[in-house]
């Protein structure tokens, strides 16, 4: 070769290549410009190439990632799909077509829309025309329909996908099955309104009506009823049913609670749930009305379960009936055990309410028949709440705000201190939790009513402080005790002055004792003063007896005196038990001879005293020697008096050996109007008893193993 010439192919300066030329003469400048011309179409023809097997390649690998994406959204376990920028479908993965049924070609473009609840769609379509004005991101809850026609709630949401430009070039989006969120949101709703329906007092009716229409609404094409056991645990009533026609209902309303009764029959027998899913087929309860009347109405099948208390007892069964044969699902068997929960709360509450008004309505009329009221004091706020009857007792309208104040314009003004807040507030907090006092009323008419309180010192529930109280009206038994007191004080007042005067006789041979040994010591005296030597010192004695016995001649008298004389308040001062009976010898020493008794005493000494009142202690021991002597009287006898000593009293017993007490007397002989001799009152022992027992003490009576009776009574030795 005798010439060469090359020239480099350049794309916008970039080399690619270089063009070559050999030849074996000498190049002219003609094929020079030549070749330069060529190398640029030559250059512009490869980059061209390059170019276009670039782009084969490109749209290759991109079909190939399409393919592994659509691969990639047909597996993923959701509903994923692509829209164009004005809204119609581009693709749907391959779940979605399997979930709804629909085909590529049913569910383009706006195809869609029909696998859609008709009820969500328009919300759907109006938030989705929103988003592709905005384009921005969001989420909407709609229905879609599955391949079988049922519906489930799902979570759509979508996203745009943007160029480098910014603008939407697809919509890319998923749909999330949220049905089983949805449902259990639903049933906390519906627990809850329930729930609120219990704690605010609807009826039980109505609250177990709303339980049967929300597991319908829940487990669609069924028919819900509850039917409670009556309170002898015997009979079915009916409770509630809110689509079951009357004419399957009412025949169930007073059936038995039995095995052989039904399906619910047997649930509250067994404690258990009883499934009847083919009530045409099922054998059991083949003398029942229950299957005729079910298929009468096209019920097929029934599940009934037990409502249980807390404790454990049937208070009634819920049914759920349905029109074809079958078994409870799963979801139908979660809404029987939340139904069955609430139901049993509510009809426990129900029942507890009815016994509280109940109990309400009993301690109301107690409460008004006994004249008795209560109320709850909260000491921190004043706040007083009053029953019914102690509105009525105070004589001011029921309902009114009690305080602390209105109470005051009842209460007598001389007792106004007695109920004064602090002085129990401060001794509550010394530890005193009991309280008891008296006070009267001042009623606006100017009457007077007697109260006896009792209260207990107690928290509620913040531990602050409360007081719980009794409030009794006690006018009716202030009246009657003062006046069975006068009574009972003209009673005494009378058997003294009977006693006096049957006893006159024995008294003025008392009497004349000591006139008579008066009369005789003063003769003496005068013999020995007008001897001719007077013998002074004889004289003095014989004075010295006149002077003894004219004071114990004034002693008897003064003690006659005050024992028949009235006292309506008794004086009481301190008496030796041995010196009253002591003055009672003396006192009936006549009467005794006259009934041939004799009188024995066995008086233990050192005997402490008693604060009484000495004429009432004197008519007493009267009283008890009296009986026994004239128990006496026929033949005679002995009678014994003893005083001893116990553990804080004093005892005196006056024993006899009469005839005895009857045993049917022995339980009635201290009553009014009770006795045991053909002229007697029966008021001497009914007066001795109350004198005893305003003293603190006891009277009582035995019968003596071989004859008579032995009375005895006791005195506290401090009061």
């Amino acid at each position: 070769m005798v010439a060469f010439a090359g020239y480099p192919l350049l794309v916008e300066d970039r080399l690619i290549g270089v063009v070559a030329i050999f030849a074996r003469h000498t190049l002219s400048e003609s094929i020079l410009d030549t070749l330069a011309s060529v190398a640029d179409t030559i250059a512009q023809g490869i980059e061209r190439k390059r170019a276009e097997e670039a782009l084969r390649s490109a749209l290759e690998e991109i079909q190939q990632s399409e393919f592994k994406l659509r691969q990639v959204i047909d597996t993923i376990p959701a509903l994923a799909w692509c829209n164009l920028p004005d809204g119609p479908n581009e693709f749907l993965n391959k779940g979605w077509h399997e979930y709804t049924g629909l085909s590529e070609e049913e569910s383009h473009g706006w195809g869609w829309q029909v696998s859609f609840h008709p009820d969500d769609l328009p919300p759907l379509m109006e938030k989705w025309t929103k988003m592709l004005v905005s384009g921005v991101p969001d989420e909407i809850e709609a229905r879609l329909r599955r391949h079988d026609g049922v519906y489930h709630w799902f979570l759509i949401r979508a996203e745009p996908f943007r160029d480098e430009s910014g603008n939407i070039v697809r919509w890319y989006g998923t749909s999330t099955d949220i049905h089983d969120r949805k449902q259990a949101e639903a049933l906390l709703a519906a627990e809850k309104r329930v729930l609120e329906m219990v704690a605010s007092g609807c009826s039980l009716s109505e609250v177990l009506d709303a339980l049967c229409r929300f597991v319908e609404d829940m487990a669609s094409q069924c028919y819900c009823s509850v039917y409670l056991i009556d309170s002898s645990g015997t009979k079915f009533r009916n409770a509630a049913a809110p689509t079951l026609p009357s004419s399957f209902n009412d025949p169930i309303d007073g059936t038995p609670v039995d095995s052989e009764t039904g399906p619910c029959g047997m649930a509250a027998c067994l404690k258990t749930q009883v499934i009847a899913s083919d009530v045409a087929s099922d054998p059991r309860w083949p003398v029942s009305i229950f299957r005729p009347q079910a298929l009468a109405h096209g019920l097929r099948s029934c599940w009934s379960t037990p409502i249980l208390s807390l404790a454990g007892d049937v208070l009634g069964t819920f049914a759920i009936y349905q029109h074809q044969p079958g078994s409870p699902t799963p979801l139908q068997q979660d809404l029987i055990a939340r139904f069955t929960h609430i139901a049993s709360i509510a009809i426990e509450r129900a029942h507890s309410e009815a016994e509280l008004k109940r109990s309400e309505a009993f301690l109301a009329e107690a409460q008004q028949l006994s004249l008795t009221g209560s109320f709850i004091w909260h000491v921190a706020t004043d706040q007083i709440t009053w029953s019914e009857q102690l509105y009525r007792m105070y004589e001011i309208e029921i309902g009114a705000r009690v305080t602390p104040e209105l109470i005051r314009t009842r209460v007598h003004p001389e007792d106004i201190s007695l109920l004064e807040k602090m002085k129990m507030v401060h001794q509550t907090e010394a530890g005193v939790t009991n309280f008891e006092w008296r006070y009267r009323l001042l009623m606006p008419n100017g009457s007077i009513k007697y109260i006896q309180a009792v209260a207990h010192a107690t928290g509620d529930q913040a531990n602050e402080l409360e007081y719980v109280a009794a409030v009794q009206d006690v006018t009716g038994r202030k009246v009657a005790e003062e006046a069975l007191t006068k009574a009972r004080s003209e009673l005494a007042h009378m058997s003294r002055v009977t006693t006096l005067s049957a006893l006159t006789a024995s008294i003025a041979h008392e009497i004349n004792q000591p006139i008579a040994a008066v009369s005789t010591s003063a003769g003496a005296c005068l013999r020995w003063l007008n001897r001719d030597q007077p013998e002074v010192q004889r004289a003095r004695e014989a004075a010295m007896r006149i002077e003894d016995d004219v004071k114990r001649a004034a002693e008897i008298i003064t003690h006659l005196k005050s024992f028949y004389k009235k006292d309506v308040l008794p004086h009481r001062e301190m008496v030796f038990l041995n010196e009253v009976v002591g003055e009672m010898l003396v006192l009936l020493r006549s009467e005794a001879d006259r009934h041939s008794v004799l009188m024995r005493t066995e008086l233990t000494e050192d005997l402490p005293s008693v604060r009484a009142d000495r004429v009432q202690l004197q008519q007493v021991l009267m009283n008890l020697m009296l009986n026994g002597m004239e128990a006496m009287s026929e033949e005679g006898g002995e009678l014994r008096i003893s005083t001893g000593r116990e553990p804080g009293e004093v005892m005196v017993a006056v024993s006899d050996t009469g005839v005895g007490i009857p045993a049917d007397k022995m339980k009635e002989i201290f009553n009014a109007f009770v006795t045991t001799k053909a002229k007697g009152t029966g008021m001497g022992l009914a007066i001795s008893s109350t004198i005893i027992e305003s003293h603190g003490g006891r009277l009582w009576a035995t019968t003596n193993p071989e004859r008579g009776a032995t009375f005895y009574l006791t005195l506290p030795t401090e009061m």
